[in-house]
């Protein structure tokens, strides 16, 4: 099957759903050295109807009705055991603009620019690339993430903070293949071998 790059927020969550390895490149326009590191996102997809949906809409003054779900995002340091922290963890919830669902709102009850909840726009362009403006009290960022296959996907974001000061990350998020994934890859990939 060929890949299809999601086109709505609830597919792109779905598609994301999982464990990513991330290594990322923090480039800032000021005087602080660069930075990079790696890390691991956790995405659990959250269904509509669940309390902490309903929780961050009425927290931002929205219908619960008009959500169609959400994801929880957890970052970890790059280690073998996930010991969860919400210090480090948003959920996210979709409010699409109409039944295409390829623009809306994203409800987060916590932001990656300011430790606070947030409302931004999304979008998704022809070529399956999404794009997310968040307006913070102080500050504004801007996220651009898109598939490459299945299995591999980039992120780009830009930070523009009220001292003037801006930063760009770069990230190459790779999903983190079990065991018994590499098992059914090679699987399939013999079976595809043998009926070419």
């Amino acid at each position: 099957m060929p890949f299809q790059s999601p086109m709505t927020m609830m597919d792109f969550f779905r598609k994301s759903e999982g464990i990513w390895f991330i290594q990322r490149a923090v480039h800032h326009f000021d005087s602080v050295a660069d930075e990079s590191g790696e890390s691991n996102l956790i995405v659990d997809v959250i269904q509509a109807q669940d309390p902490r949906i309903v929780e961050i809409c009425q927290s931002q003054n929205v219908d619960p009705s008009k959500a169609a779900g959400g994801a929880q995002f957890s970052w970890q340091s790059n280690t073998k055991e996930f010991i969860y922290n919400s210090d480090y963890a948003a959920i996210l919830v979709d409010i699409p603009n109409d039944d295409q669902g390829r623009t809306g709102q994203l409800l987060r009850d916590r932001g990656y620019v300011e430790n606070m909840p947030v409302v931004g726009r999304y979008g998704f362009a022809e070529d399956g690339v999404l794009t997310i403006d968040n307006e913070y009290d102080k500050n504004q960022g801007q996220e651009r993430c898109w598939f490459l296959s299945d299995d591999f996907r980039v992120r780009v974001s830009t930070a523009r903070l009220a001292n003037g000061i801006n930063l760009m990350t770069y990230c190459s998020e790779r999903r983190f293949v079990t065991q018994d994934d590499l098992t059914a890859m090679v699987q399939a990939n013999a079976s595809r071998l043998q009926s070419a």
